[in-house]
Parts: structure tokens; C-alpha cells; sequence
């Protein structure tokens, strides 16, 4: 079939490129109906060119249509030959100071972390190098494809936002000049005329729908009958269901198979097929038919071959105009008026909504040509991006909708758009004011997620594959959201206000169907059966951190807009737990004299959730009206005195119990999604809006009500109110054989609640809890991460919360906390603490896992134990709370936290008779510790007209009531520094009474006498010369002994001379040649050497120095140095062996040192002989060992060496080894020392 066509086709090429362009131009500069005119022309000759046979052949189809099509086009448009036409349009234009180069895929892009608004503002690697940004803090990645290069936009960099080669062309420019002014009317008209018709032409055969007939105007007379089986691509069937569908269907090779997916995959669509329509609709039939089994079948699509052709040449026509309008802005506006012109339909009538909504019915092919042409016109120019921007919003919905209901990725879609428009400042406010956006995006979001439960809020529940396709593909609304909101407003306008607002009424609905998804209730008894669905929420959740972090910056960027924002929040918290205590059974809980009225609710037995973002955004306000002062300056505007603080406590404190309790391990047949729930609720991507602000929600409640009704409140939740209000509940309780469990939980739950009781107090580093700033926040999270080791860089910033802008704000304080220590030959480099910054700190950081605190402190005692001092880890001196949050101390004095901690005393004093652990004691001295702090900082910065009203020291020197008559705090501290089962806390306790003591003095003498502060120093150095004495006293003891021990030997020693004298007699007769050998070492007299025995010769020693090829750190081998080791192979050998046929019968109890006679085999070592520090290699093999095990098992690769028994490389030269020899001295050396 192919060879008929030769010929023919042959004779149209002929004739088609005896066409002249100039002449075709002529003709239709003369015609009075341009439009019927371009278009017979189009409808003769773009078949004849496009669309001849089974493949295309680009170049010569590009060839015939520059000559045949476009070349009149060209002419038309300049009046002239576009050889001499464009060049002049090009020196008339004032050039672009944008750069708007589009980006391919794979293609580097940089962004300054020090001048970019957003992460989304990028640089080419031209514009890059020639911009100021090369010597800032820059982020490099590669492109995905479609974004283009921000270079001159001004609303994109906070500074330099020219590079050299565009900034030349912002000198003259001025301020919105029309582009036009550049062009002669004539030029104006024409280009009008050609762009009108041709951006038609391609709009409406890149959309038509019909797959045989084609407009009425393109029609040709005679049709032929020759189609093309169309396959399309979607992103549900896999490379090798194509090929093997494909080989079936056309009968074809793999090979070309192959080729067929790769170019559908790519372009989108790919023509399988040529020939009559019974032949094609066929192949159509056995496609759809061996795809539609799973899923649904794949786009076959049976076209005429014309279409096929106008459409080729559509595509050929976008890019054409791309290319053209960049000769000239003024052709660049045209061509913007043309597209947003509405049309005889009214609205979205114009070609650039219908290229929009047309969008997911394009291919892919067809999608990015025309998304390059509006970024290469409508968002180049200032005007028209407007524009473009508002006919953007007003079709958000739909654009979205069709989106989610297509298959193909994000960046094929016309939605991606959104992050060119929605990051620009102007236009994102401009949209929010005059279209609502954020009310739009929020509604959009909302109505994707319709599955809700009988009280509103989402439901994820039997969650199948494409509801969870959905719902990633919805989460993109999301981050629309996100770039909306990421740079902040520096002024307000009052429509501004108003549609914020109602944008933060539709957030807040949205959060309201968040809070308290997911309930769950404990499984007693049984297992759970099925694991629930946790993850959609917990994902929703993290993609949502970011935006309700910025909708906090938001309001706190305006006072007006924060107080209503707070309002409206509370308003929708009170709609969700108004009746928070509706069929819970009212009760009064009683201690110390104190009563308070609750309900009766175990988080053990009833439904809870970890979801509750609406009380954590309340949180977040709160600690702003304290940040911006707004509580302090209109109080009269704050509904403060409306606050239920036992409501506002009762929703996060439910969740705080629920991590004890999971803790305490009460609630393992939940199975894992409980566990991985916790894991997240803590997890540095989610805990800013999580676990802290929970943690505030309680500060808040505390600094608002009575204390002691708050404990009794928390000791109810956590189930622990029994035991400390009924006295001695402790002894009965241990006394009844009970089960071990049951009290080993109440032990958790008791340190949980502690744990807690120390994060209220301790954690005011936020900015408006406590007075402190955002980087004394981040440092201190540096230093309680170096506090478990020094860290790699990579490393600390994954620990460290990011923001909105993926910066953590490390850089600007790691100088301040920490020392670098370059990396070695081998290893990284790594950030150390510096030593003034461990008094910072806090062993119950909260911010620590149960591991991380125990390494920590481990390390900090080691570090102490290091530097000669006591192990007291004593809690850090604190900044002071703000204003709002100042009643939070009081806590720490009031009747029922010291009935708590007499307690708890109390049980360790007569250790034997209750259950009690270590923790609880040590968290409570923790809590001493921290009261005697925050007194001592009171005294220290109290003026003359205050009275301190904190007096905790008065509070625990106090004995018991008269019915128990128990013995003060202090008096059972006292007792338990001699205890001897608590060794390890003795130096915390000695460390209580001598703070204690300093107060005494400080509040006997006046506040301002200078008195105190030496008195108080006097009893720390007495303290410590008793400390200095103790130590010396030790160091004797052990001088002595060692002493006693030489002794002996040296006495052993002459005894063995005495009995072997003539075998030392011998020894100096020998000849004395082997004495030089020693004429290399050390000088020694001509007198006779004696080697052993007790006139053993002198040698001064050699002093030996080695490197440790790991650390780079050069040592001096001896006794005392550290530990030096050689890398070595030790394996069997029998080079020497005389009976090779012997089998070890029993390996394991052979021992490879004791020699048989027959010497069947021997054990031979050999080492490379390079030397490395023993705890640089150990910790050189765990990494080595760990990497192993993190491999999984299917991808090991076969290794040289088997790490299982114990082998590894030489870090330096790669040896096989599998132990280490260390590296000693000469025992002479050792002995003489």
C-alpha cells in the first residue's frame, strides 16, 4: 500500500513547493473574507502535507508547513519578507526585563534561601551565575518541567531581582507603557487579523470531538478512506500491558511495541495503525477488549486521517505563535487580547476558558504546548497575567473537579498553573479580595471530601484505591492554599479583612469536620481484628500543618483581624464540646481541703481522638494575643471572661492521657495504628501543630484557673485520683497481692503526669508563652539535640521542625551553641555543644523521645563525671512567663502538687512498704528543683514595692497536719540522702538542700543586701572542699593499693633470679655481635648491658607516635593514652602442617592456641598494619554492621566480605579483616614505668 502512495505523494510534494508564500499572502491581503480564505487554504493543503502514511515524518512535514503554511502567515504579518520584517520588529521592541525561559525536565534551577519570597521563586542557571544570589544561601534542584525562570520579577525577590543581562533593560523602562506604541497601525491590524483566525483554528481542532467528520469549513470535497487507530495514554495501565496488548491487537514486533508505548507515554497519543476504518476499528476492538478486564480499558480512538492532520498542524501552529511573539512585546499583547476576548457566547467564551476547560480532554502532547504558549504570553505580560489570574479563580472549581476526575499527573494539568499565579503577592491578595479565593479553595477542598459520620466530621473509613487516588490528587487544593497564604500582608485593607475572615470561617469548617475524627476506644480482652484506617488523616493533618501555621502569621499581622479570628474560633469550639459534659455523670473531687466539680470520663473506657485542630489553632491565637500584647491592650474586645478553662483543658489533656497510657502499655491490643498515631502526634513533621500546642492549650487553662482544682482535674483523668487522695491507699495497695501489671502502669502514669506537670511549667520558650524570641526557640532545640551527641549537619536539620519555606533557622544560631569538628579521612563533620551551653540543660525536654532522653542523659553525667564535677543534673534557669501565662508557677506551690510530691516522698522514705520507681522520685526532686529556681529568680529580681508571693520554701520546710503529722519535704529530703538504694540521685538531693539553703539566706537578709549571695556561695565552697576531701581520701586509698601491689611483684621477681642464677650467668656470656644491633637506637655507654634481672641496663626509651587513620589525631603510645588497634585477618593455615588429612571433629570446643604434635593446623594472623583508635574502629564496624542490616535482604549485593561473621575492609586500604590487635608497649617499658 505504501509503494502506490509513492509516486502520488511525490507529485503533491512538486506542487505543494511550487506554491509561493509571497503570492498566497498577496492573495489574502487583497481578500475581502480573510477568514474563509486562510481557511480553504488550510483545508486544501494541511492534509496534503500531514498524515500521508502509517508514520509521520517530522522534518519534511516541518519543511512543507514552514513553506506551504506558515511562510504566508509570516509574510501577511510583516508586509514584507520576515527575513527583513523581523529583525526590524526585534530592534523596535524595548526587550522583556523578564526572563521567562521555560524550563525542561532535568534542568538545574536555584533558589536563594536569603531573597527568595517563596520556595517556588527560581533562577536558570544563566540568570543564577550573573545575579547577586550566587554568594548567598542557595537551594539547588532540578526542574520537573513547565515553571520558567523569575529573573526580573520584582514581587519574587526581596532583593536583586535583576541579573546582569536583564538588568540593562530596566533603566529605561517606564512604568506600564503600552508595547503597541512600538508598532505601526498597519502591523497592528494584520496581526490582529492572523492571530484571531489562527489561535481560532487551533482552538477549535485541538477540542473537536468528532473522530470522521471535521468542521464544516475545513471540509475537503473528495475524502479519502484512510484512518488512524488512535491510542491515548493513561496513567492506569502499565509499559508491558501496552506492549503485549499491542503486539496482539496490530500484529506487531516487541520491538516496535515498544517504540509505540514510549512515544504514547511521552506525546500522550500514538497512532497504532493506518489503513481503511474496518481495518482500524478492528485493531480498536481486540485493545479495548484485552485492557477492559481490571480496569477500565484504554483510549482507542479510530480518526480520520485529516483530523489527525489539522490537529498535528494545530500543535505546529501554539508553538509557532510562541515563537513569534517573542520578536516583540507588542505582538505578545495582540496575541493576549485575542485569547481573553470574550466571545459571541458571553461567559467563558473566549479561547483561552476554552482551551481551560477543555483541559483533561486534551493528550498530554497538546496540554504542554499550549501551557508553554500561556507562559510564554499571558504570564510574561503584567496586564494581561491579571487577567489570565481572574479567569483562573472564577473556573477554579471546575479546573479542579476535572482534574481530580482525570488520571494524568499534576504537571500535565492546566490546575499546575496555579503556582505561577497564586505565589505572586499582588495577585494572590488581589484574587482573595475580588474573587474570594481562599473561600473558593477551602469550598472546593470540602466538597471532594463528602464522607463524613453521623456528627459531621470526615470519615476515612474502608478506604479503597481510588478514593485514596482521590483524595492525593485533592490534596493539591492544599497547597493552591498554601501558596495563597505563604507571604504575609505588611498592610490590611478592609475588603482585605473581610474576605480573610471569611475565608478563616471556611478553614475553621473545615477544621470543625477535623476535630475528633478517628475516635477510638481501648480493646480490652481480645486483639483488635482489622487495624482502622489512620493514615488519610494523619496525611491530611501534615498537609495542613503548614497552612494553619501561616493562617496564625496571618492574624497576627493585624490586631483587628486577630481578635476576630479568635472569636470566630472559639465560637466553632464551643459549637464542637459545648456539651462537652452532656451524659457524663457530674462529680466533686476533693483534696487537701481544696473541691472542685468535673465529670465522671476515663479515657480507658470511652471513645478519644488525637485529632483536635480546632482547640490547637485556639491555642496558637491565644499565645499571639499574649505575643502581640493584644490581651493587654484591648482586653474589653476579648471574650476572656466567656473561657471555660476546664473545657478548654478537657479535649488536649484526654489526648496527653492517651500517649501515657499507650505508654504504660495499656493499650496493646489496639494493635499498630494506635502506636504509629502516637509516633506521628510526636514526630518533628507534625508536633508544632500537634503535641505543642496541646501543651500550650493546658498552660492556657492553667494561668486561668485555681491550680489545685486543675491537678485534681489531670489526676482524675489520668486515674490516679484514688491514689492520693485516700491516705495510705499506697500500703493497702501494695499489700493486697496485686497484679504486677496493674501496679507497674500506675508507676507509668504516676511519671507521665509528672512529665507533664514539668512541660507546663518548663516549656516557655515560645515566643508569647515566655519572653524569649524565635531563635532562643531553635536554640534550644540545637542544643537539646547535641545534648545525645554531636551531630552531622544533615542530621540536626532533620530534627529541627521546617517552615512553610523548608527552612529550619539553624544557620543563623549553630555559631552561638556549637563548635564544628571537621570530618576525618573517612566520616562527617561533625557540630559539638559548647561546654558554657550544658547548663541549659532540661533532662525533660519535651521535645525528647524515651531513648534520646536516656542518651542524653547518659551523656551529660558522663560529661560531668569527665570534668570532675557532681552528677546533679539540676533543671536550667528559666526565662519568665509572660504576663498572661505568669499565675502558670503557682502550680508548683499549691497544696495539691506538695501533697503529690510528700507523697511520693513519703513511699521512698519507707522504701520496702509501697510500689514505687526511681523515675517518679526523680522526676519529683526534678519538680523541687524547679520550684527553688523559679523562687530564686523571684528573690533575685524582686523591686522594693513587690512582695514575693512565691514561697515554696516556707511551703515544704512545713510538717504535716495534725491527724497524720507527717514529716515536711525537707525533712524526708534530708533523710534521703543517706539512703544507700539511692546512690545515684544523692548528688540532685544534696544539690535541693544546698539551693535551699541559699534562699534561706537570701530571704533572711534583705532583698537588695548583697549578704546573700556570699553567704550562699560560702556554703557551696564548704560544700565542695567536702566534696574535693572525699575524692582525695579515694585517690589514696587506690595510690596505696597499687603500690602494695608492685611491691609484691618486684619481690616475686627477685625471688625467680635468685633461684635461676646460672641461666643469668649464661646470658652474659653471649656474643656480644648481637650488640649491634642496637646502633640505631638510643646511644648507650660502652659498659657491659645487662637485659634482665635486677641490674637490668637503662635504655632510654623510644618515644613512639602513631595516627589513627579514622580520626586523623596523632597519639603518643602509652599506658595511659587511649586505646590503639591494628586491623587483622586471623584464619586457619596448614603451610606448615604434616598431616593435611585430619578433620577437627568438635570446631566449636578446638582450641585453635594448643599445638598437637603433628601440627595437622595453625592459626596464622596478618594485618596491613594500620592503626586506628579502638573506639574509632568500633564505632567504624557497628556502622559498618548497621548498614547491613538496614539493606534489604533481596537487594543485598554480594560483598567481598561476610559482615555476619565479622568480617570488614580496612578503612584505608580496603584489607580483608575480621579482628583487631592492640597495639602495647615493650613490657619493659611498662615495667621500668
Amino acid at each position: 500500500m505504501a509503494s502506490e502512495l509513492e509516486p502520488e505523494v511525490q507529485a503533491i510534494d512538486r506542487s505543494l513547493l511550487e506554491c509561493s508564500a509571497e503570492e498566497t499572502a498577496g492573495k489574502w491581503l487583497q481578500a475581502t473574507d480573510l477568514t474563509r480564505e486562510v481557511y480553504q487554504h488550510l483545508a486544501h493543503s494541511v492534509p496534503k502535507i500531514y498524515c500521508r502514511g502509517p508514520n509521520p515524518f517530522p522534518q519534511k512535514e516541518d519543511m512543507l508547513a514552514q513553506h506551504v503554511l506558515l511562510g504566508p502567515m509570516e509574510w501577511y504579518l510583516c508586509g514584507e519578507d520576515p527575513a527583513f520584517g523581523f529583525p526590524k520588529l526585534e530592534q523596535a521592541n524595548k526587550p522583556s526585563h523578564l526572563c521567562g525561559r521555560v524550563f525542561k525536565v532535568g534542568e538545574p534551577t536555584y533558589s536563594c534561601r536569603d531573597c527568595a519570597v517563596d520556595p517556588t521563586c527560581v533562577l536558570c542557571m544563566e540568570c543564577f551565575l550573573g545575579s547577586i544570589h550566587r554568594d548567598h544561601r542557595y537551594r539547588m534542584t532540578t526542574s520537573g518541567g513547565g515553571g520558567f525562570c523569575d529573573c526580573g520579577d520584582a514581587e519574587a525577590w526581596k532583593e536583586g531581582p535583576y541579573c546582569q543581562k536583564h538588568e540593562l533593560n530596566t533603566s529605561e523602562i517606564e512604568e506600564e507603557e503600552d508595547p503597541l506604541v512600538h508598532l505601526s497601525e498597519d502591523v497592528i491590524a494584520r496581526t490582529y487579523n492572523i492571530f484571531a483566525i489562527m489561535f481560532r483554528y487551533a482552538v477549535e481542532i485541538l477540542t473537536w470531538e468528532k473522530e470522521s467528520e471535521l468542521p464544516a469549513d475545513l471540509e475537503m470535497v473528495e475524502k479519502s478512506d484512510t484512518y488512524y487507530c488512535m491510542l491515548f495514554n493513561d496513567e492506569v495501565h502499565t509499559y508491558e500491558q501496552v506492549i503485549y496488548t499491542l503486539q496482539k491487537a496490530v500484529n506487531c514486533t516487541q520491538k516496535e511495541a515498544i517504540g509505540f508505548a514510549t512515544t504514547v507515554d511521552r506525546d500522550g497519543r500514538r497512532s497504532v495503525r493506518y489503513g481503511d476504518f474496518q481495518y482500524c476499528e478492528q485493531a480498536k476492538s481486540v485493545i479495548v477488549r484485552n485492557t477492559s478486564r481490571q480496569t477500565k480499558p484504554l483510549k482507542v480512538q479510530v480518526m480520520h486521517s485529516s483530523i489527525v492532520a489539522h490537529q498535528n498542524f494545530g500543535l505546529k501552529l501554539l508553538s509557532w505563535l510562541g515563537s513569534i511573539i517573542g520578536y516583540s512585546d507588542g505582538l505578545r499583547r495582540i496575541l493576549c487580547q485575542v485569547g481573553l476576548q470574550e466571545g459571541p457566547d458571553g461567559e467563558n467564551s473566549s479561547l483561552v476558558d476554552r482551551l481551560m476547560l477543555n483541559d483533561s480532554k486534551l493528550w498530554k502532547g497538546a496540554r504542554s504546548v499550549y501551557h508553554q504558549l500561556f507562559m510564554s504570553s499571558l504570564l510574561m505580560d503584567l496586564k494581561y497575567k491579571k487577567l489570565f489570574a481572574v479567569r483562573f479563580a472564577k473556573n477554579y472549581e471546575r479546573l479542579q473537579s476535572d482534574y481530580v476526575t482525570d488520571d494524568h499527573d499534576r504537571e500535565f494539568s492546566v490546575a499546575d498553573l496555579s503556582v505561577q499565579i497564586f505565589t505572586v503577592p499582588s495577585l494572590a491578595r488581589m484574587l482573595i479580595t475580588e474573587e474570594n479565593l481562599m473561600t473558593i479553595i477551602i469550598k472546593t477542598f470540602m466538597d471532594h471530601l463528602r464522607h463524613r459520620d453521623t456528627q459531621g466530621r470526615f470519615q476515612f473509613e474502608r478506604y479503597t484505591a481510588l478514593q485514596a487516588f482521590k483524595f492525593r490528587r485533592v490534596q493539591s487544593l492544599i497547597l493552591d492554599l498554601k501558596y495563597v497564604l505563604i507571604s504575609k500582608p505588611t498592610e490590611w485593607s478592609d475588603e482585605l479583612r473581610q474576605k480573610f475572615l471569611e475565608g478563616f470561617d471556611a478553614f475553621l469548617e473545615l477544621l470543625k469536620c477535623m476535630q475528633g475524627m478517628d475516635p477510638i476506644t481501648r480493646q480490652v480482652g481480645q486483639h483488635i481484628e482489622m487495624e482502622p484506617e489512620w493514615e488519610a488523616a494523619f496525611t491530611l493533618q501534615m498537609k495542613l500543618t503548614h497552612v494553619i501555621s501561616m493562617m496564625q502569621d496571618w492574624c497576627a499581622s493585624d490586631e483587628k483581624v486577630l481578635i476576630e479570628a479568635y472569636k470566630k474560633c472559639l465560637a466553632v469550639l464551643m459549637q464542637c464540646h459545648g456539651g462537652y459534659t452532656d451524659g457524663e455523670q457530674p462529680i466533686t473531687l476533693s483534696i487537701c481541703g481544696h473541691s472542685v466539680e468535673t465529670i465522671r470520663y476515663c479515657v480507658s473506657q470511652e471513645k478519644v481522638s488525637i485529632h483536635l485542630p480546632v482547640s490547637r489553632l485556639l491555642a496558637g491565637l491565644h499565645v499571639l494575643l499574649s505575643k502581640s500584647e493584644v490581651a493587654y491592650k484591648f482586653p474589653e474586645l476579648l471574650p476572656l471572661s466567656e473561657l471555660s478553662p476546664p473545657m478548654l483543658i478537657e479535649h488536649p489533656l484526654r489526648c496527653l492521657v492517651l500517649c501515657a497510657q499507650v505508654h504504660a502499655g495499656m493499650w496493646r491490643r489496639n494493635g499498630f495504628s494506635l502506636v504509629n498515631q502516637i509516633y506521628y502526634y510526636h514526630n518533628v513533621k507534625c508536633r508544632r501543630e500537634m503535641f505543642d500546642k496541646d501543651i500550650v492549650m493546658l498552660q492556657t487553662g492553667v494561668s486561668m484557673m485555681d491550680p489545685n482544682h486543675f491537678l485534681m482535674i489531670m489526676l482524675s483523668r489520668f486515674e490516679l485520683y484514688q491514689i492520693f487522695s485516700t491516705p495510705d491507699y499506697g500500703k493497702r495497695f501494695s499489700s493486697e497481692i496485686t497484679h504486677k501489671d496493674v501496679v507497674q502502669q500506675n508507676n507509668t502514669l504516676i511519671e507521665e503526669m509528672l512529665y507533664l506537670i514539668i512541660m507546663l511549667v518548663g516549656e516557655r520558650f515560645s515566643p508569647g508563652v515566655g519572653q524569649v524570641n524565635a531563635t532562643d526557640e531553635i536554640k534550644r532545640e540545637i542544643i537539646h539535640q547535641l545534648s545525645i551527641k554531636p551531630m552531622a549537619h544533615s542530621e540536626l536539620v532533620k530534627s529541627l521542625p521546617e517552615d512553610e519555606n523548608k527552612e529550619t533557622g539553624m544557620e543563623s544560631v549553630i555559631e552561638a551553641v556549637a563548635h564544628f569538628k571537621k570530618p576525618g579521612l573517612t566520616g562527617r563533620g561533625m557540630y559539638e555543644l559548647k561546654p558554657e551551653c550544658a547548663k541549659e540543660f532540661n533532662l525533660y525536654f519535651y521535645h525528647f523521645s524515651r531513648a534520646e532522653q536516656s542518651k542524653a542523659e547518659e551523656a551529660q553525667r558522663k560529661l560531668k563525671r569527665q570534668n570532675r564535677e557532681d552528677t546533679a543534673l539540676p533543671p536550667p534557669v528559666l526565662p519568665p512567663f509572660c504576663p498572661l501565662f505568669a499565675s502558670l508557677v503557682n502550680i508548683l506551690q499549691s497544696d495539691v502538687m506538695l501533697c503529690i510530691m510528700g507523697t511520693i516522698l513519703q513511699w521512698a522514705v519507707e522504701h520496702n512498704g509501697y510500689a514505687w520507681s526511681e523515675s517518679m522520685l526523680q522526676r519529683v526532686l526534678h519538680l523541687i528543683g524547679m520550684a527553688l529556681q523559679e523562687e530564686k529568680q523571684h528573690l533575685e529580681n524582686v523591686t522594693e514595692e513587690h512582695v514575693v508571693t512565691f514561697a515554696f520554701t516556707q511551703k515544704i520546710s512545713k510538717p504535716g497536719e495534725a491527724p497524720k503529722n507527717s514529716p515536711s519535704i525537707l525533712a524526708m529530703l534530708e533523710t534521703l540522702q543517706n539512703a544507700p538504694y539511692l546512690e545515684i540521685h544523692k548528688d540532685m538531693i544534696r544539690w535541693i538542700l544546698k539551693t535551699f539553703n541559699a534562699i534561706k539566706k537570701m530571704r533572711e537578709s534583705s532583698p537588695t543586701s548583697p549578704m546573700a549571695e556570699t553567704e550562699g556561695t560560702i556554703m557551696e565552697e564548704s560544700s565542695r572542699d567536702k566534696d574535693k576531701a572525699e575524692r582525695k581520701r579515694k585517690a589514696e586509698i587506690a595510690r596505696l593499693r597499687r603500690e602494695k601491689i608492685m611491691a609484691q611483684m618486684s619481690e616475686m621477681q627477685r625471688h625467680f633470679i635468685d633461684e635461676n642464677k646460672e641461666l643469668f650467668q649464661q646470658t652474659l656470656e653471649l656474643d656480644a655481635s648481637t650488640s649491634a644491633v642496637l646502633d640505631n637506637s638510643p646511644v648507650v655507654s660502652d659498659m657491659t648491658l645487662t637485659a634482665l634481672g635486677p641490674m637490668q641496663t637503662q635504655v632510654p626509651e623510644q618515644r613512639q607516635f602513631v595516627t589513627c587513620i579514622l580520626c586523623q589525631e596523632e597519639q603518643e603510645v602509652k599506658v595511659e593514652s587511649r586505646a590503639m588497634v591494628l586491623a587483622a585477618f586471623v584464619q586457619r593455615s596448614t603451610v606448615l602442617s604434616k598431616n593435611r588429612s585430619k578433620v577437627i571433629q568438635d570446631p566449636e570446643k578446638y582450641d585453635p592456641l594448643f599445638m598437637h604434635p603433628d601440627l595437622s593446623c595453625g592459626t596464622h594472623t596478618s594485618s596491613c598494619g594500620h592503626i586506628m583508635h579502638a573506639h574509632c574502629w568500633q564505632r567504624y564496624f557497628d556502622s559498618v554492621q548497621a548498614k547491613e542490616q538496614r539493606r534489604q535482604q533481596r537487594l543485598r549485593l554480594h560483598t567481598s566480605y561476610d559482615v555476619e561473621n565479622g568480617e570488614f575492609l580496612c578503612p584505608l586500604c580496603e584489607c580483608l579483616s575480621n579482628t583487631v590487635i592492640p597495639l602495647l608497649l615493650p613490657p619493659r617499658n611498662i615495667f621500668n614505668k
